[in-house]
């Protein structure tokens, strides 16, 4: 049986504010680029994560691609902070979410949870007629890495440190292609 491709695209840079920011220049810009870049890839959606942030990257590139974007709870962040809690605690439950998968955070899901979340998704689109590109956010994109390849397979910075901005991660149904690539940004 044939899978669909799915590109999960690292939402843009984002304004450094909390709550639910756009945005920045650079984020546009990059999403711009990506758009091109996936314009060749003969998607038949676009889907996006209800945050600010990964709808404004899914709309630019949807506009590139023609197409218009869908929005999916499943591709929402782990955790965002809103301000409800100082920094240094949303910080600290961050961390303690990434070391330990079943921890829940006071704002958000456990690393476990939001990679099932993610891979539910993936799982629906497993017969899509066409390859698809889903805004998303870095950390439930590494939850779900961490879920399908396990912590070694993984480059030891993308846990710590994140996604690029504009970065895709391609799955050929539950199979990892390539892991938050930016050569399209080059």
């Amino acid at each position: 049986m044939a899978m669909t491709l799915v590109y999960l695209v690292q939402h843009g840079e984002k304004q450094p504010i909390p709550g639910d920011p756009e945005l920045t220049k650079l984020g546009r810009g990059h999403a711009a680029r990506t758009g091109q870049w996936l314009r060749n890839a003969g998607l038949g959606a676009v889907y996006s994560s209800p945050a600010r942030r990964a709808w404004q990257t899914a709309e630019i590139i949807a506009d590139v691609v023609g197409l218009s974007v869908v929005a999916d709870a499943r591709l929402r962040e782990r955790a965002n902070w809103d301000a409800t809690q100082p920094i240094a605690d949303f910080l600290g439950d961050w961390a303690h979410s990434t070391h330990d998968r079943d921890f829940v955070p006071r704002c958000g899901d456990s690393s476990c949870t939001a990679a099932e979340r993610l891979r539910s998704f993936i799982v629906e689109l497993a017969t899509a007629p066409a390859p698809v590109a889903a805004a998303t956010h870095g950390g439930v994109t590494v939850d779900l890495l961490r879920t399908l390849l396990g912590d070694q397979a993984l480059p030891a910075d993308l846990v710590t440190d994140g996604m690029p901005s504009c970065a895709i991660t391609t799955l050929d149904g539950l199979n990892v292609v390539d892991i938050a690539s930016t050569r399209h940004l080059t």
